[in-house]
C-alpha cells in the first residue's frame, strides 16, 4: 500500500506546466510542522514536494497561492535519473490524488 496525506501550508505559488502532449502538471512544496519541538524549543517543519496533474493541477494552479493550508493525500514517488555531469539524482515526491483547501 503505497498512500501518503499531509496538511501542511504551501512555500510558493503553483508551478503550472503542460507537457508536450498538452496535460497539465503543477508543482508545489508543502511545508509541514513535525510534532515535536526542538532543543530550542522550536516547530521544525519538513518540505514535501507535491505534484498534481491534469485537472487537479489546473485547480491548484488557480486557487492556491503562497501560505495557504491544504490537506493533500497521494502516493509517495521516486525518481532516479543521471544529470548532465553524470551524477547519479534522487528525487522523492507525492503525486496527488486530491488536494482540499483548508482555510
Amino acid at each position: 500500500m503505497n498512500s501518503v496525506s499531509l496538511v501542511g501550508r504551501l512555500t510558493r505559488a503553483p508551478e503550472l506546466r503542460y507537457t508536450t502532449g498538452q496535460i497539465p502538471v503543477a508543482n508545489f512544496t508543502l511545508a509541514v510542522n513535525r510534532d515535536f519541538v526542538n532543543q530550542n524549543g522550536e516547530r521544525e517543519a519538513d518540505f514535501i514536494p507535491i505534484v498534481a496533474w491534469r485537472g487537479l493541477a489546473e485547480t491548484c494552479a488557480k486557487h492556491l497561492q503562497k501560505g495557504r493550508l491544504v490537506a493533500v493525500q497521494g502516493q509517495l514517488r521516486t525518481r532516479r535519473w543521471e544529470d548532465k555531469d553524470g551524477n547519479r539524482r534522487l528525487a522523492v515526491e507525492v503525486v496527488a490524488d486530491r488536494v482540499e483547501f483548508l482555510d
